[in-house]
């Protein structure tokens, strides 16, 4: 299955200390596992140099370690920190557990215990910052909204030493804690908040802004391509809007969209785009990106403006990287980051599965360039920080009002 994910972990966690009680058993199932994953890097993986790596030596050294003995998570630790060595910043492993967590997450079935909300990091100014609050979740109830920051919870900062997020949002159900949460120009202030479970669907925001002359804008933000709920939802948010009145114009905000799944980029991509729209090239093949549009109201022809930043990654690049290339969509932002390999999963005998980059993506009418190297770079550049605006005060939509209105 083609797909993207976000970022792997920047520093994998280090290994822990081999057991030499460890069972033959348990070192025969660790032997069996690893053959599994160290073949199909090695006959699938993108890139047949393994950036600069030797595979053949990583075999063997983690066949060492393995027969060395080590616990069963500690294996886990070591897969994932191989898959990570691979350099490409996308390939990632997930053990069994991860791996059942992410299919919760794919299938919009979000059942934890915490606050509700999704939130990005931002280390340099030591917070992280509200993506989402889930509705009527205990966020929601404590007043948060998008674009709050989260700077400490229960006296401890929210980001480790290392700029890593502390899990401390979560805990068991029922239990309190205080938060200290700034608002965009606001000064910092505590919020009582107590966890509880949320078993819900991921929203996907919209909204409708007025254009300096008066036109009517939509606005649709889209922070993941990874939940196949969100083609169904996107649908939902322009019939809802269409509903009342045709719009003049749309937003498609991708700042934060890390990237998802190939059926579900493509879904949505259907609603603006028709044919093919550019290959995805391997080792030794050459597949087309084809769909089939569906008009959504105008959405066929409706003039489009796509936000995109360093926080767009993936398929949130490719989507907006293409909408660019086919001249359907104005780009309005920060250059990405340049992150566009699309990714196989391959599961693996234990329920573990690795993430592999497998293709990379050609745009259809500018085939020689190469957005894994230069990112998709915007057709006007405005910058903000998502921590530092709301939708009122957010001067790249603004921007993008503004660009409807030319002539």
């Amino acid at each position: 299955t083609p797909t993207l994910t976000p970022t792997p972990t920047v520093t994998p966690s280090p290994t822990p200390t081999p057991q030499p009680t460890v069972s033959p058993a348990e070192i025969a199932f660790q032997r069996r596992v690893f053959l599994e994953i160290w073949t199909t890097v090695d006959e699938n993986y993108l890139y047949p140099d393994f950036n600069g790596l030797d595979w053949e030596v990583i075999q063997e050294e983690y066949t060492r370690r393995i027969e060395a003995g080590m616990t069963r998570e500690a294996f886990y630790w070591a897969m994932d920190e191989m898959i990570y060595r691979l350099g490409d910043e996308h390939s990632v492993f997930f053990s069994p557990e991860q791996a059942r967590s992410e299919d919760e997450s794919y299938a919009g079935a979000f059942d934890y215990v915490g606050i509700g909300v999704l939130t990005a990091g931002v280390p340099e100014r030591q917070r992280v910052t509200i993506l989402l609050v889930f509705p009527g979740s205990p966020a929601e109830q404590a007043g948060l909204q998008a674009h709050d920051s989260i700077l400490s919870v229960d006296g401890l900062p929210i980001l480790d030493e290392n700029g890593d997020r502390r899990e401390n949002l979560r805990g068991p159900e029922g239990t309190s804690m205080t938060l200290v949460v700034q608002s965009p120009s606001g000064q910092p202030r505590q919020v009582e908040i107590t966890r509880r479970r949320i078993n819900s669907e991921l929203p996907v925001p919209y909204q409708v802004f007025t254009s300096p002359s008066g036109q009517r804008i939509g606005y649709i933000f889209l922070v993941t391509l990874n939940d196949e709920t969100v083609p169904r939802k996107f649908r939902q948010a322009l019939q809802e809007m269409h509903a009342g009145g045709r719009l003049d114009g749309l937003i498609l905000d991708n700042r934060q969209n890390e990237g998802g799944a190939s059926n579900v980029f493509e879904d949505i991509l259907s609603y603006f785009e028709n044919g093919t729209l550019g290959y995805f090239v391997s080792r030794g093949e050459r597949e087309p990106v084809r769909v089939r549009g569906l008009n959504i109201g105008n959405s066929q022809n409706i003039p489009l403006v796509v936000l995109i930043g360093p926080g767009t990654a993936s398929f949130g690049e490719i989507f907006s990287g293409i909408l660019k290339d086919t001249r359907r969509a104005h780009l309005i932002g920060q250059t990405t980051d340049g992150n566009v390999e699309i990714l196989y999963i391959y599961p693996f005998s234990d329920g573990s599965r690795a993430w592999i980059a497998h293709d990379t993506f050609q745009p259809l009418n500018h085939p020689e360039d190469n957005w894994e190297e230069s990112g998709i770079i915007p057709d006007q550049t405005v910058l903000s920080n998502w921590d530092e605006i709301t939708l009122e005060t957010d001067p790249v939509i603004q921007a993008a009002l503004e660009h409807f209105d030319q002539p």
